[in-house]
């Protein structure tokens, strides 16, 4: 090759040509140890308990200390604290700033530490096993049709199925964190549904008041390294019950903070629907409530969902009931509905509607259980309150607790009017799936001291704001 033709190669631009890599090797990847899961059935009996009468009734107890939990000022400590943005006391570290609980490098040990951690942890297994049934159980009882007439494709129906693997890992997970030996086991269970629409909304209602339940308890462990584990699997099931509201066509996410709620209203609201548990089951000590019905429930599968009366199917989630609903005329999945926009609740990412399920100055009629009712695993706690004749209604959603005086009190039946408040400017408080209990007295309270109300409240229900 001449000079003159090396030189040419050298500065002429080349065309790239694209070459496809193909791997030639496969690389083998030793699998770690698997941690096997908690022994479970993934469909359990189901109906009423009908064996005989329990043995042992009533909450786990022992020696009280006093009626009620004293209300106190603010810590010596609680305003200590220099807020200015400026560091207030050496680094722990370099990078880590002083204080924090459980930051001084003791290893966690993920177990818990006091009996209210047990109890509370306890009471989050009962849930995620009820959770892994009604899961598996929806998948067994509804056809393949059923669920294609509702608009849920295999596709969904996987999204089913997977999340009750989900709850097979957090049933381990409190499982090992309680101790085999004497963590809650699986019960038998009964739903409140005969319809495919139902069991979701029922879902979406079950999902809520679980997750909220947890939320009330967290941050108040004593044991943080068994919080950190509990968090990282309730935010799953956040995300479960937001697609639960996406199958029922609600609007997914309708409020700017979640609610948390004390153990003793999700025990109230769980317990009824399991219908029995095995020998030797750990108990509980979290109260049971009666249970307060919502007469004008806002049924979310009508076009006009607030014009309702008595459309549930009764029990403490005032589930709803599409048995009187017809499905051409008033269903807002209805084929002639299929597509309109602010009308339509078919399955979707989201919908909204154009005629609100409630709105503040709704009348809203109630009707509560007297207390001493058996109810739960075997019919073995029972129903009860330390608060005198109701006179309050307590809606609890977001970071609110607002109350409204019942009127027109007869007997156990009243109406309330629902309030027109909001957690902060363009965030309606009262909406989406919340909390509404009946009270002796307005005492104020905020959600980290929330379960200071127990005494007062005399029934606990759930409201379709949204």
């Amino acid at each position: 090759m001449s000079l003159a033709v090396l030189l040419t190669s050298l500065t002429t631009p080349a065309l790239s040509v694209p070459v496809v890599s193909e791997a030639t090797t496969t690389f083998m990847s030793t699998p770690t140890f698997v941690p096997p899961t908690v022994p479970h059935t993934n469909v359990t009996s189901h109906g009423p308990y009908t064996g005989p009468s329990p043995t042992t009734t009533g909450a786990l107890t022992t020696d009280v200390l006093a009626p009620s939990i004293a209300a106190l000022p603010p810590g010596p400590d609680a305003f200590k604290f220099n807020r200015t943005g400026k560091l207030n006391s050496p680094l722990a570290a370099p990078f880590t700033p002083s204080g924090g609980r459980d930051t001084n490098g003791s290893a966690p040990v993920y177990r818990p530490l006091s009996d209210f951690d047990y109890q509370s942890l306890a009471l989050a297994l009962y849930q995620e096993w009820i959770e892994l049934d009604l899961f598996h159980w929806g998948l067994a009882t509804f056809s393949v049709e059923d669920f294609e007439d509702a608009g849920l494709t295999a596709e969904d129906r996987y999204l089913l199925q997977f999340m009750a693997e989900q709850e097979v890992g957090h049933a381990t997970l409190i499982t090992n964190m309680l101790g085999p030996a004497s963590a809650p086991r699986q019960c038998t269970y009964n739903y409140p549904v005969k319809t495919l629409h139902e069991y979701i909304d029922f879902s979406q209602k079950l999902t809520r008041f679980g997750e909220a339940g947890v939320y009330g308890f967290l941050e108040h462990l004593n044991a943080g390294d068994a919080g950190t584990l509990l968090l990282q699997s309730i935010t799953t099931e956040a995300r479960q019950q937001m697609i639960f509201r996406q199958f029922e066509g609600l609007f997914p996410m309708p409020e700017w903070f979640e609610v948390g709620i004390p153990q003793s209203w999700a025990w109230t609201l769980l317990a009824p629907y399991i219908s029995s548990c095995p020998e030797n089951q750990t108990r509980l000590v979290w109260q049971n409530f009666p249970a307060l019905h919502i007469l004008n429930q806002p049924n979310p599968f009508r076009v006009d969902g607030s014009d309702v009366w008595n459309e549930t199917t009764g029990g403490y989630t005032n589930t709803a009931s599409e048995s009187d609903i017809d499905a051409d005329a008033d269903a807002c999945y209805g084929k002639s509905n299929r597509g309109k926009v602010g009308v339509d609740c078919s399955p979707a990412i989201t919908r909204n509607r154009s005629m609100p399920l409630s709105y503040p100055g709704r009348q809203v009629f109630l009707e509560w259980d007297k207390p001493g009712q058996p109810i739960g695993p075997n019919n073995s706690y029972v129903t009860s309150t330390m608060a005198k004749a109701p006179v309050f209604a307590a809606w609890v959603s977001q970071l609110n607790v607002t109350y409204t005086p019942l009127e027109n009190i007869t007997d156990n039946r009243a109406y309330t009017i629902q309030p027109n408040t909001s957690t902060f400017a363009g965030d309606p408080a009262v909406n989406g799936t919340i909390f509404l209990v009946l009270t002796d007295e307005d005492l104020y309270v905020t959600p980290y001291n929330l379960t200071m109300l127990n005494p007062h409240v005399y029934a606990v229900g759930m409201y379709q704001s949204g």
